[in-house]
């Protein structure tokens, strides 16, 4: 495949799915500058291995390589937090899967503006939005990412399975932990509550990661 073919088709199957890169590396780090940097990171890396893509869905090939960039940043800067998530998984007993996925994905509901009817309603969306990040932020590394990539991605098992190198049976328990510890970190939200993607992200963001590739 000449350079010329393989950018094209880098740039029509992989490029889509920047925000999704972003949105993984904001969750998996927690600070936006730092996901802005693996993202791009991440991206460049994409490129230099595109020629290895062997067909499959393109967004879960790249939030592998997403997820390796961060988690490499993580063990090289935040050594404890790294060990600290795969010991949560190893040892904890873990909750019950009482938080069921329906209740747990009408708390992650996408609103559409029309929803809200008034001012007051928006102030209070955007509340609460605040308070669902705080409670994703608060879960566990390897819960977070599990619920992140289902709830917000709406990823499947298969492929979460595929992008974190475990089975499928450790991915539905991770799911399941991750949503009974956000249900209780949250409490009983009195609205549904909203989040499409990791928090503000100006669009020069994208232009930037976009432009390293090209």
């Amino acid at each position: 495949m000449n350079g010329a073919v393989q950018r094209e088709q880098f740039t029509q199957l992989v490029m889509p799915h920047l925000d999704a890169a972003y949105n993984l590396a904001r969750w998996l780090v927690r600070n936006p500058q730092d996901a802005e940097d693996l993202a791009q990171e991440a991206m460049l890396r994409a490129v230099r291995f595109f020629d290895g893509f062997r067909g499959g869905d393109p967004r879960a090939w790249l939030l592998t390589i997403v997820r390796h960039t961060c988690y490499s940043w993580l063990t090289r800067n935040r050594p404890a937090e790294a060990a600290e998530a795969f010991d949560e998984e190893a040892h904890s007993g873990g909750a019950q899967a009482g938080a069921s996925a329906s209740s747990t994905s009408a708390m992650m509901t996408t609103a559409r503006s029309e929803y809200y009817s008034s001012p007051e309603a928006q102030v209070i969306a955007q509340s609460e939005a605040g308070r669902l990040r705080q409670g994703l932020d608060s879960l566990p590394l390897v819960f977070r990412e599990a619920v992140v990539l289902r709830e917000l991605e709406g990823i499947s098992y298969k492929e979460i399975a595929e992008i974190s190198g475990v089975s499928i049976g450790t991915v539905m328990s991770r799911i399941a932990r991750g949503r009974e510890r956000l249900r209780q970190a949250l409490g009983n939200p009195p609205a549904p509550l909203i989040i499409t993607e990791a928090g503000p992200k100006p669009q020069t963001k994208a232009a930037a990661i976009k432009g390293q590739t090209s």
